[in-house]
């Protein structure tokens, strides 16, 4: 068994408000966890307006199919327009961890 786990920090467009963010980030996630069948949540940078912390976690029975799941997610973030990829984190954990 793998479990692959991402973080995306992502800096959203013209946000003024945590409720602006909420109704951002909530179809993003919801997003991943219905295309891509994952865990998915905001996972950090709650009180920060433009920013935010989307945490992504695949369980799978081989390490390249959870690494391709969340590449793929990666590239679903990185190509919506109202919000700007600053960084991705992958961690992988595997039989041997």
């Amino acid at each position: 068994m793998y479990v692959g786990a991402l973080e995306l920090d992502v800096l959203l467009g013209d946000v003024r408000s945590l409720k602006q963010k909420r109704a951002v980030v909530r179809p993003v996630v919801a997003e991943l966890r219905r295309r891509f069948e994952v865990a998915a949540a905001e996972a950090g940078d709650q009180d920060l307006h433009r920013r935010a912390l989307i945490g992504v976690s695949v369980v799978a029975g081989d390490a390249g199919h959870a690494r391709e799941v969340l590449e793929a997610c990666e590239r679903a973030v990185a190509a919506r327009p109202e919000l700007e990829l600053l960084s991705a984190r992958h961690r992988m954990l595997g039989p041997e961890d």
